[in-house]
């Protein structure tokens, strides 16, 4: 039997992307947390959604970090799930909300009105996860990166 060892890469790029993938996780499941302190403060809120709502992401994030592991020993197919990943429904799903909301404001002073200290943190962190995203779909194909995963996957 063969065992898989998870070794860094000797790739600047490669590492860079993996620590991006990283913080992009860490982002997002800050966010995911933060949002449900929120949703749980309305007397309203339904619990049990609420805690589907955060397994299902902590079993993406849980998946992405492992894909990014991969990434991170030399894998190809890692590299390709990441890049379709996170550049197409990644992002779209980060940018899709607060885009639909400033298009439907009526206004700047709409899109402002109810801002919270809360609201401006879960703000920040999502500008953290796209950077984030957006930084490790570059470093993914820069040129010591594609050397690195030439001829393999």
């Amino acid at each position: 039997m063969t065992a898989t060892v998870l070794t860094p890469s000797t790739s600047v790029s490669v590492e860079r992307a993996f620590v991006a993938v990283v913080v992009a996780v860490t982002a997002g499941a800050v966010e995911a947390v933060l949002r449900t302190a929120v949703e749980l403060d309305d007397p309203g809120s339904d619990v049990g959604a609420l805690a589907s709502g955060l397994g299902i992401r902590a079993l993406v994030y849980l998946v992405v970090l492992g894909i990014a592991f991969r990434l991170r020993a030399g894998d190809g197919w890692a590299r390709t799930t990441l890049a379709v990943g996170l550049g197409t429904v990644g992002l779209a799903s980060l940018v899709v909300e607060p885009m639909a909301a400033t298009l439907s404001a009526n206004g700047f002073g709409e899109l402002i009105d109810g801002v919270t200290p809360i609201s401006i943190l879960i703000g920040i962190v999502r500008v953290v996860h796209i950077v984030a995203v957006i930084a490790a779909l570059r470093y993914t194909f820069r040129c010591d990166a594609r050397a690195r995963f030439a001829g393999r996957g």
